[in-house]
């Protein structure tokens, strides 16, 4: 008889703030990889709004974690890049442009603290164009959603696998 194994749990999460146009380039992220995902990927997509410490059980039980946001990587618009665990801290910990990025550090700092901290996490970033009012995201940053998808998809995978080989 075969031994059970457990996939990963991949918690996938968009943040931002939708009505901020490219602030909001995380849900943009979160809902193409919602349609566009095969089903049976192994990862849970949610959408983390602009982030409140009531999404810690869920980062909490997750074996990894990709949070999607913008963020000031002083690169052109619609730049794309991955942080991975340490990394995503020293970026969090620098110059902020939106109030989300002390939001998810807070998040973070808790799971750890309570001991619960995701042994993978990652954040894929997009250098914002615009965070002023408004609906919709800014070229640049729209022809990014794909590519940040594509990086997800791709980390993910490399997560699944190593797991898989263990």
């Amino acid at each position: 008889m075969g031994v059970a194994t457990r996939r990963l749990r991949i918690l996938v999460m968009g943040v931002g703030n939708a009505l901020m146009q490219d602030d909001g380039v995380g849900t943009a992220v979160t809902d193409r990889l919602a349609t566009t995902a095969p089903p049976g990927a192994g990862l849970e997509i949610i959408d983390g709004g602009t982030i409140g410490l009531s999404l810690l059980p869920q980062i909490e039980d997750a074996d990894g974690v990709i949070v999607v946001d913008a963020a000031e990587l002083a690169a052109p618009p619609g730049a794309i890049r991955v942080f991975l665990d340490d990394e995503i801290d020293r970026q969090l910990s620098g110059k902020r442009r939106t109030v989300h990025e002390v939001a998810l550090l807070d998040l973070f700092s808790a799971a750890a603290i309570r001991g619960r901290m995701p042994p993978r996490r990652a954040l894929v970033a997009v250098q914002p164009a615009c965070t002023e009012w408004g609906l919709d995201l800014t070229a640049p940053v729209a022809a990014a959603v794909d590519d940040a998808c594509a990086a997800i998809r791709r980390l993910a995978g490399e997560w699944l696998t190593a797991a898989d080989a263990a």
